[in-house]
């Protein structure tokens, strides 16, 4: 296709793509009002070894992989819950909860999601609080060359609302009208790939050149009225 077909393409359906992003911009942004509120928060908790030799690192950042998977499970789960006095069962709390190693910095990241940001942050702090005195006690029984140090690096975190954001899923839905628009476009466009429309698209098709071509007929407004003939009386006889 040439660019002047492209253009000719868009001229005529380039309100589909525009009216496909809209509705998926306003879609998206009303789907928003119906979302509950979802806040988060994060507590960092370092993981560093008790002295600078490659194999301990090494060590520790396959450890570290460990510590996530035990974080996550039931029983630990219930001892956050008691320890928190929260309001809910193990498994709610682990749908909400992430944990996940950073064995570039010896960090191990611990998020909470909650519709309440005080609650997100508790749950968070106290998930790091037992990670660190479990981990405290267990290598206070080991030699000081071996141990790690297992301490949270700030108290102080904040919470952000991570949901909804009208802007963001309004421009998540304008994009996917847009990518929707376009392929509709195309397959319009593919079902009208059959049809000559101009006598360059026939002399393509062909490979042959248009000598000549059958006017439009006329429309009936264009038509110029034929004047009715008048009749002629004959003459009466005397």
């Amino acid at each position: 296709m040439t660019l002047q077909e492209y253009v000719r393409i868009l001229r005529r359906r380039g309100w589909i793509i525009v009216l496909a992003m809209l509705l998926g911009a306003a879609a998206a942004f009303g789907i928003s009002a119906f979302q509950e509120k979802l806040y988060s928060a994060t507590v960092d908790v370092s993981t560093v070894p008790a002295r600078a030799d490659w194999g301990l690192n090494s060590t520790v950042k396959d450890l570290m992989r460990n510590f996530t998977q035990n974080l996550r499970t039931p029983e630990v789960a219930q001892r956050i819950i008691d320890r928190a006095q929260l309001d809910m069962n193990p498994y709610d709390l682990l749908a909400n909860l992430q944990v996940q190693e950073d064995a570039s910095s010896f960090t191990i990241k611990i998020r909470a999601d909650n519709s309440d940001g005080e609650v997100a942050k508790l749950i968070a702090l106290t998930a790091a609080d037992e990670f660190v005195e479990e981990r405290t006690a267990y290598y206070a029984q080991q030699d000081k060359r071996d141990r790690i140090e297992v301490k949270i690096r700030s108290r102080a975190i904040p919470y952000s609302q991570i949901q909804p954001k009208p802007e963001v899923n309004a421009l998540a839905g304008g994009v996917l009208g847009l990518l929707f628009g376009l392929g509709l476009v195309l397959f319009l466009t593919w079902m009208e790939a059959d049809l000559l429309r101009t006598p360059t698209a026939v002399e393509r098709a062909l490979s042959v050149p248009i000598l000549g071509a059958i006017p439009a007929a006329e429309t009936a407004k264009d038509a110029r009225p034929v004047a009715a003939p008048s009749r002629v009386s004959a003459p009466k006889a005397a």
